[in-house]
């Protein structure tokens, strides 16, 4: 599975826990919003995370 910005955003989008997490990442590690759009997916979709299923509907 790729990793694909305009799918993680719809993801975000859709979900608002994703989005709280998001503004968490950005704010704790200082990031850019692609670049936490990038960790958050590496910790909650990639390789049997939680949202895996819901990224790979999109």
């Amino acid at each position: 599975m790729q990793y694909s910005k305009p799918k993680m955003e719809q993801l975000v989008k859709n979900d608002a826990e994703l989005k709280k997490r998001l503004r968490e990442v950005m704010k704790e590690h200082d990031l850019e919003k692609s670049f936490a759009l990038k960790a958050l997916y590496h910790s909650v979709v990639k390789d049997g995370g939680i949202y895996q299923k819901a990224y790979q509907e999109l």
